[in-house]
């Protein structure tokens, strides 16, 4: 996140409005609700997860155990239980 300085970006009005509720602090302007992302999609690793789990679920269908791939994925056989009866 990039800190930007009020004065340069908004309308005097309106940084006299704000200065009556906050003076030498930091505001957090969250992004609106119809443009945010979720986790992991502006980076690709999401995806990368959802191949990732696919791949687990297909080598237990051929046959490899939940330790093996356990082991495999360096995950917990927990996490790997997890992934494989994920519906």
């Amino acid at each position: 996140m990039k800190y930007l300085n009020a004065q340069t970006i908004l309308p005097d009005a309106l940084v006299k409005e704000l200065q009556t509720y906050v003076q030498g602090g930091y505001i957090y302007i969250p992004v609106k609700q119809e443009q945010q992302k979720r986790w992991g999609e502006v980076s690709g690793y999401r995806q990368e997860l959802e191949q990732r789990n696919l791949q687990i679920k297909k080598e237990y269908q051929n046959g490899s155990s939940i330790e093996c791939l356990s082991k495999k994925y360096d995950l917990s056989v927990y996490a790997v239980r997890k992934i494989i009866y994920k519906k």
